[in-house]
Protein backbone atom coordinates (compact mmCIF):
# COMPACT_ATOMS: atom_id res chain seq x y z
CA UNK A 1 0.00 0.00 0.00
CA UNK A 2 2.73 2.37 0.81
CA UNK A 3 4.97 1.65 -2.06
CA UNK A 4 1.48 2.42 -4.13
CA UNK A 5 0.94 5.61 -2.66
CA UNK A 6 4.80 6.54 -3.07
CA UNK A 7 4.22 5.61 -6.64
CA UNK A 8 1.70 7.84 -7.07
CA UNK A 9 3.24 10.44 -5.75
CA UNK A 10 6.53 10.18 -7.86
CA UNK A 11 4.05 10.08 -11.04
CA UNK A 12 2.16 13.76 -9.52
CA UNK A 13 5.65 15.32 -9.28
CA UNK A 14 7.13 14.24 -12.79
CA UNK A 15 6.39 17.05 -15.45
CA UNK A 16 6.07 17.19 -18.83
CA UNK A 17 8.74 19.63 -20.85
CA UNK A 18 9.37 20.12 -24.26
CA UNK A 19 12.12 21.33 -25.68
CA UNK A 20 11.96 22.80 -28.48
CA UNK A 21 15.27 23.16 -31.11
CA UNK A 22 16.84 25.16 -34.42
CA UNK A 23 20.04 24.97 -35.28
CA UNK A 24 22.49 21.74 -34.31
CA UNK A 25 24.33 24.53 -31.90
CA UNK A 26 20.69 25.30 -30.24
CA UNK A 27 19.77 21.47 -29.85
CA UNK A 28 23.27 19.99 -28.43
CA UNK A 29 22.27 22.86 -25.71
CA UNK A 30 18.69 21.71 -25.30
CA UNK A 31 19.89 18.58 -24.90
CA UNK A 32 22.68 19.12 -22.02
CA UNK A 33 20.27 21.23 -20.42
CA UNK A 34 17.66 18.11 -20.57
CA UNK A 35 20.15 15.90 -18.99
CA UNK A 36 19.79 17.94 -15.69
CA UNK A 37 15.67 17.65 -15.71
CA UNK A 38 16.20 14.12 -16.12
CA UNK A 39 13.39 12.90 -13.05
CA UNK A 40 10.63 14.45 -15.53
CA UNK A 41 9.35 13.37 -19.15
CA UNK A 42 11.50 15.30 -21.33
CA UNK A 43 10.23 15.39 -25.30
CA UNK A 44 11.81 17.03 -28.46
CA UNK A 45 10.62 18.91 -31.22
CA UNK A 46 12.31 20.90 -34.30
CA UNK A 47 11.55 24.81 -34.92
CA UNK A 48 7.73 24.93 -35.77
CA UNK A 49 5.33 27.76 -36.63
CA UNK A 50 1.40 28.36 -37.40
CA UNK A 51 -0.28 29.78 -40.25
CA UNK A 52 1.28 30.44 -43.58
CA UNK A 53 4.91 30.59 -41.82
CA UNK A 54 3.93 26.71 -41.37
CA UNK A 55 2.40 26.37 -44.64
CA UNK A 56 6.07 27.66 -46.48
CA UNK A 57 7.77 25.61 -43.85
CA UNK A 58 6.35 22.19 -44.58
CA UNK A 59 6.88 22.43 -48.13
CA UNK A 60 10.50 23.44 -47.85
CA UNK A 61 10.65 26.90 -48.74
CA UNK A 62 12.15 28.14 -45.35
CA UNK A 63 15.19 26.36 -46.11
CA UNK A 64 17.62 29.04 -44.14
CA UNK A 65 15.98 29.23 -41.46
CA UNK A 66 15.96 25.92 -39.10
CA UNK A 67 11.94 25.65 -40.01
CA UNK A 68 12.75 23.81 -42.39
CA UNK A 69 15.29 21.97 -45.06
CA UNK A 70 18.98 21.18 -44.32
CA UNK A 71 18.67 22.49 -40.61
CA UNK A 72 15.67 20.79 -39.94
CA UNK A 73 17.08 17.47 -41.17
CA UNK A 74 20.16 18.09 -39.25
CA UNK A 75 18.06 18.66 -36.05
CA UNK A 76 15.82 15.93 -36.18
CA UNK A 77 18.58 13.16 -37.03
CA UNK A 78 20.06 14.34 -33.89
CA UNK A 79 16.89 13.76 -31.88
CA UNK A 80 17.54 9.79 -33.71
CA UNK A 81 21.09 9.32 -33.09
CA UNK A 82 20.60 10.34 -29.31
CA UNK A 83 17.84 8.50 -28.78
CA UNK A 84 15.54 11.16 -27.22
CA UNK A 85 11.59 11.14 -27.03
CA UNK A 86 10.67 12.95 -30.05
CA UNK A 87 6.85 14.88 -30.22
CA UNK A 88 6.82 17.05 -33.46
CA UNK A 89 4.99 20.51 -32.92
CA UNK A 90 4.01 19.37 -29.04
CA UNK A 91 0.73 17.67 -30.42
CA UNK A 92 0.98 14.86 -28.37
CA UNK A 93 1.21 16.15 -25.08
CA UNK A 94 -0.12 18.57 -22.44
CA UNK A 95 3.08 20.28 -21.22
CA UNK A 96 4.22 21.68 -17.72
CA UNK A 97 7.21 23.56 -19.38
CA UNK A 98 8.53 24.73 -22.76
CA UNK A 99 12.02 25.59 -23.30
CA UNK A 100 13.11 27.27 -26.27
CA UNK A 101 15.71 29.03 -27.90
CA UNK A 102 14.11 31.43 -29.70
CA UNK A 103 11.18 33.75 -29.08
CA UNK A 104 11.11 34.91 -32.71
CA UNK A 105 8.51 33.04 -33.18
CA UNK A 106 5.91 31.73 -30.46
CA UNK A 107 3.37 28.80 -31.68
CA UNK A 108 0.23 28.85 -30.53
CA UNK A 109 0.07 25.60 -29.00
CA UNK A 110 2.45 26.83 -26.05
CA UNK A 111 1.47 30.74 -25.65
CA UNK A 112 -0.45 29.78 -22.06
CA UNK A 113 2.57 27.10 -20.74
CA UNK A 114 5.22 28.59 -19.03
CA UNK A 115 8.07 29.21 -20.96
CA UNK A 116 11.69 29.39 -20.34
CA UNK A 117 13.88 30.91 -23.29
CA UNK A 118 17.62 30.33 -23.27
CA UNK A 119 19.94 32.87 -25.22
CA UNK A 120 21.13 30.63 -28.22
CA UNK A 121 24.27 32.82 -29.07
CA UNK A 122 25.14 36.48 -30.70
CA UNK A 123 22.11 39.15 -31.76
CA UNK A 124 22.40 40.90 -35.24
CA UNK A 125 22.80 44.74 -35.46
CA UNK A 126 19.81 46.62 -34.66
CA UNK A 127 19.12 47.98 -37.99
CA UNK A 128 16.19 49.30 -39.84
CA UNK A 129 14.37 45.99 -39.40
CA UNK A 130 14.59 45.98 -35.23
CA UNK A 131 13.09 49.65 -35.68
CA UNK A 132 9.96 48.59 -37.85
CA UNK A 133 9.51 45.46 -35.37
CA UNK A 134 9.99 47.71 -32.24
CA UNK A 135 8.06 50.93 -32.95
CA UNK A 136 5.61 49.42 -35.65
CA UNK A 137 5.21 46.03 -34.57
CA UNK A 138 6.03 44.22 -37.15
CA UNK A 139 6.48 40.33 -37.04
CA UNK A 140 9.38 40.04 -34.77
CA UNK A 141 11.21 37.63 -37.02
CA UNK A 142 12.13 39.77 -40.20
CA UNK A 143 14.88 41.00 -37.74
CA UNK A 144 15.85 37.93 -36.95
CA UNK A 145 17.96 37.88 -33.39
CA UNK A 146 18.76 41.78 -32.92
CA UNK A 147 14.86 41.25 -31.66
CA UNK A 148 15.63 38.27 -29.59
CA UNK A 149 14.29 38.40 -25.38
CA UNK A 150 11.95 41.44 -27.30
CA UNK A 151 8.49 39.59 -27.01
CA UNK A 152 8.94 38.80 -23.36
CA UNK A 153 6.31 35.62 -24.06
CA UNK A 154 8.47 33.91 -21.40
CA UNK A 155 8.42 33.24 -17.94
CA UNK A 156 12.52 33.56 -17.78
CA UNK A 157 15.09 34.75 -20.13
CA UNK A 158 18.48 32.91 -19.85
CA UNK A 159 21.10 34.98 -21.14
CA UNK A 160 25.19 34.83 -22.11
CA UNK A 161 26.22 37.13 -19.36
CA UNK A 162 25.83 40.33 -17.39
CA UNK A 163 26.68 42.49 -20.41
CA UNK A 164 23.92 40.69 -22.52
CA UNK A 165 22.08 41.41 -19.60
CA UNK A 166 22.49 45.01 -19.80
CA UNK A 167 22.11 44.96 -23.27
CA UNK A 168 18.26 43.24 -23.35
CA UNK A 169 16.93 45.40 -20.14
CA UNK A 170 18.29 48.56 -23.22
CA UNK A 171 16.11 46.84 -25.83
CA UNK A 172 13.45 47.07 -23.21
CA UNK A 173 13.20 43.95 -21.56
CA UNK A 174 11.77 43.29 -18.06
CA UNK A 175 14.78 42.78 -15.56
CA UNK A 176 13.14 40.40 -13.49
CA UNK A 177 12.61 38.43 -16.18
CA UNK A 178 16.16 37.77 -17.55
CA UNK A 179 18.47 35.38 -15.05
CA UNK A 180 22.19 35.13 -16.15
CA UNK A 181 23.42 31.78 -16.28
CA UNK A 182 25.65 31.59 -18.81
CA UNK A 183 25.07 29.62 -22.34
CA UNK A 184 25.88 25.76 -23.17
CA UNK A 185 28.65 25.37 -25.68
CA UNK A 186 30.12 28.66 -24.90
CA UNK A 187 30.75 28.06 -21.35
CA UNK A 188 33.91 26.32 -21.09
CA UNK A 189 36.05 27.21 -24.03
CA UNK A 190 39.38 26.01 -22.45
CA UNK A 191 37.83 22.36 -23.37
CA UNK A 192 37.98 22.86 -27.00
CA UNK A 193 41.96 23.19 -26.36
CA UNK A 194 41.79 19.06 -26.25
CA UNK A 195 41.37 18.03 -29.95
CA UNK A 196 42.58 15.94 -33.14
CA UNK A 197 42.51 19.06 -35.69
CA UNK A 198 46.00 18.28 -37.24
CA UNK A 199 46.44 21.61 -38.54
CA UNK A 200 48.27 24.83 -36.01
CA UNK A 201 49.34 28.28 -35.48
CA UNK A 202 47.26 29.83 -38.64
CA UNK A 203 44.79 32.26 -39.88
CA UNK A 204 41.01 31.42 -39.24
CA UNK A 205 38.30 32.85 -41.15
CA UNK A 206 34.83 31.59 -40.07
CA UNK A 207 32.39 32.28 -42.70
CA UNK A 208 28.77 33.39 -42.01
CA UNK A 209 25.59 32.10 -44.22
CA UNK A 210 24.77 35.93 -44.36
CA UNK A 211 23.95 35.43 -48.36
CA UNK A 212 21.56 32.24 -47.63
CA UNK A 213 19.61 34.28 -45.44
CA UNK A 214 18.65 36.69 -47.95
CA UNK A 215 21.31 39.56 -46.14
CA UNK A 216 24.09 41.56 -48.28
CA UNK A 217 27.70 40.04 -47.99
CA UNK A 218 30.49 41.00 -50.12
CA UNK A 219 31.82 37.43 -49.84
CA UNK A 220 34.61 38.76 -52.53
CA UNK A 221 36.22 41.21 -49.70
CA UNK A 222 35.74 39.10 -47.08
CA UNK A 223 38.24 36.89 -48.94
CA UNK A 224 40.68 39.14 -49.66
CA UNK A 225 40.49 40.98 -46.49
CA UNK A 226 41.35 37.53 -44.64
CA UNK A 227 43.93 36.99 -46.82
CA UNK A 228 45.53 40.38 -46.20
CA UNK A 229 45.61 39.32 -42.35
CA UNK A 230 46.78 36.13 -42.78
CA UNK A 231 49.96 38.19 -45.03
CA UNK A 232 51.62 35.01 -45.78
CA UNK A 233 50.62 32.49 -43.13
CA UNK A 234 48.55 29.26 -43.57
CA UNK A 235 45.06 30.40 -43.85
CA UNK A 236 42.12 28.59 -43.17
CA UNK A 237 38.64 28.66 -44.21
CA UNK A 238 35.60 27.15 -41.77
CA UNK A 239 32.62 27.16 -43.82
CA UNK A 240 29.68 28.20 -42.17
CA UNK A 241 27.21 24.74 -41.92
CA UNK A 242 23.78 26.61 -43.84
CA UNK A 243 26.27 27.69 -46.49
CA UNK A 244 26.00 26.81 -50.26
CA UNK A 245 29.57 24.89 -49.87
CA UNK A 246 29.93 24.69 -54.13
CA UNK A 247 30.02 28.54 -54.20
CA UNK A 248 31.68 29.43 -51.21
CA UNK A 249 34.75 27.09 -52.15
CA UNK A 250 34.85 28.35 -55.64
CA UNK A 251 34.63 31.55 -54.41
CA UNK A 252 37.76 31.32 -52.13
CA UNK A 253 39.71 29.13 -54.63
CA UNK A 254 39.15 31.76 -56.50
CA UNK A 255 40.83 35.05 -54.32
CA UNK A 256 43.01 32.73 -52.24
CA UNK A 257 44.10 29.86 -53.79
CA UNK A 258 46.63 28.61 -51.56
CA UNK A 259 43.84 28.58 -48.57
CA UNK A 260 42.77 25.35 -47.47
CA UNK A 261 38.61 24.96 -46.99
CA UNK A 262 37.18 22.95 -44.96
CA UNK A 263 33.09 22.60 -45.12
CA UNK A 264 32.63 20.64 -41.83
CA UNK A 265 34.64 20.05 -38.56
CA UNK A 266 34.47 21.41 -34.96
CA UNK A 267 35.14 24.60 -35.44
CA UNK A 268 35.60 26.06 -31.70
CA UNK A 269 38.42 23.43 -31.96
CA UNK A 270 39.84 24.76 -35.07
CA UNK A 271 39.83 28.23 -33.40
CA UNK A 272 41.59 26.58 -30.43
CA UNK A 273 44.53 25.61 -32.47
CA UNK A 274 44.67 29.19 -34.50
CA UNK A 275 46.24 32.33 -33.71
CA UNK A 276 44.17 34.61 -35.58
CA UNK A 277 40.35 34.09 -36.15
CA UNK A 278 38.21 36.50 -38.28
CA UNK A 279 34.60 36.57 -38.68
CA UNK A 280 31.81 39.19 -39.70
CA UNK A 281 28.67 38.43 -37.36
CA UNK A 282 29.22 35.26 -35.48
CA UNK A 283 28.85 33.90 -32.14
CA UNK A 284 32.06 31.70 -32.64
CA UNK A 285 33.69 34.98 -31.96
CA UNK A 286 33.30 34.49 -28.33
CA UNK A 287 35.41 31.32 -28.33
CA UNK A 288 38.57 33.26 -29.70
CA UNK A 289 38.27 36.00 -27.25
CA UNK A 290 37.24 33.39 -24.26
CA UNK A 291 40.84 31.39 -25.64
CA UNK A 292 42.47 35.20 -25.45
CA UNK A 293 43.12 34.99 -29.73
CA UNK A 294 43.62 37.60 -31.70
CA UNK A 295 40.27 38.37 -33.15
CA UNK A 296 39.07 40.30 -36.24
CA UNK A 297 35.18 40.94 -36.34
CA UNK A 298 32.39 43.47 -38.24
CA UNK A 299 31.14 44.08 -35.05
CA UNK A 300 32.98 45.87 -31.97
CA UNK A 301 35.56 44.13 -30.57
CA UNK A 302 35.04 46.29 -26.65
CA UNK A 303 31.37 45.71 -27.02
CA UNK A 304 32.28 41.71 -28.04
CA UNK A 305 34.25 41.31 -24.61
CA UNK A 306 31.92 42.73 -22.38
CA UNK A 307 29.10 40.37 -24.01
CA UNK A 308 31.26 37.55 -23.79
CA UNK A 309 29.75 34.59 -22.29
CA UNK A 310 30.54 33.56 -18.57
CA UNK A 311 33.33 31.14 -18.50
CA UNK A 312 31.84 29.24 -15.43
CA UNK A 313 33.28 25.89 -16.60
CA UNK A 314 30.60 24.17 -18.09
CA UNK A 315 27.94 24.86 -15.41
CA UNK A 316 25.06 26.37 -17.27
CA UNK A 317 23.17 23.94 -18.33
CA UNK A 318 22.45 23.37 -14.77
CA UNK A 319 21.67 26.64 -13.93
CA UNK A 320 19.32 27.36 -16.72
CA UNK A 321 17.84 23.40 -15.51
CA UNK A 322 17.95 25.14 -11.96
CA UNK A 323 15.55 27.66 -13.43
CA UNK A 324 13.30 25.34 -15.20
CA UNK A 325 12.81 23.89 -11.86
CA UNK A 326 12.15 27.03 -10.10
CA UNK A 327 9.15 27.50 -12.90
CA UNK A 328 7.76 24.19 -12.50
CA UNK A 329 7.45 25.33 -8.92
CA UNK A 330 5.13 27.99 -9.31
CA UNK A 331 1.42 27.32 -9.34
CA UNK A 332 0.33 29.55 -11.92
CA UNK A 333 -0.45 29.90 -15.50
CA UNK A 334 1.34 32.66 -17.46
CA UNK A 335 -0.68 35.21 -19.06
CA UNK A 336 -0.83 35.79 -22.69
CA UNK A 337 1.49 38.93 -23.81
CA UNK A 338 0.08 41.41 -25.70
CA UNK A 339 3.31 43.81 -25.75
CA UNK A 340 3.80 43.21 -29.61
CA UNK A 341 0.10 43.59 -30.87
CA UNK A 342 0.53 44.86 -34.16
CA UNK A 343 -0.42 48.72 -34.00
CA UNK A 344 1.33 50.56 -36.54
CA UNK A 345 -0.30 53.79 -34.60
CA UNK A 346 1.43 53.48 -31.38
CA UNK A 347 4.57 55.77 -32.39
CA UNK A 348 1.69 58.59 -33.42
CA UNK A 349 -0.13 57.98 -30.56
CA UNK A 350 2.53 58.75 -28.55
CA UNK A 351 4.02 61.65 -30.26
CA UNK A 352 0.34 63.23 -30.00
CA UNK A 353 -0.17 62.02 -26.05
CA UNK A 354 3.94 64.07 -25.70
CA UNK A 355 2.17 67.08 -27.74
CA UNK A 356 -1.17 67.32 -25.27
CA UNK A 357 1.46 66.87 -22.40
CA UNK A 358 3.56 69.65 -23.31
CA UNK A 359 0.84 72.04 -24.51
CA UNK A 360 -1.18 70.99 -20.90
CA UNK A 361 2.29 72.52 -19.12
CA UNK A 362 2.18 75.71 -21.35
CA UNK A 363 -1.39 76.28 -20.81
CA UNK A 364 -1.34 76.18 -17.06
CA UNK A 365 1.34 78.03 -16.82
Amino acid sequence: MIIREEKIINKQLKKKILFICGTLNTTTMMHQISTYLSEHECYFTHMYADGIINFLAKRDLLNFVPLSGKVKQTTTNYFKEHNLKIDYYGKANQYDLVVTCTDLIIPKNIKQTKIVHVQEGMTDPEDLRYYLVKYLKFPRFIASTSTMGMSEDFDIFCVASEGYKELFINKGINPNKIKVTGIPNYDNCERYYTNNFQHKHYVLAATSDLRETYKYENRKEFIKQAKEIANGRKLIFKLHPNEKVDRATKEINKYAPDAIVFSKGNVHEMIANCDVLITRYSTVVYTGLALKKEVHSDADIMLLKKLCPLQNKGTSSYNIADECMNILRVNRKREKNQLFKFEPLIPIKIAVSKYLQYYKSKVSA
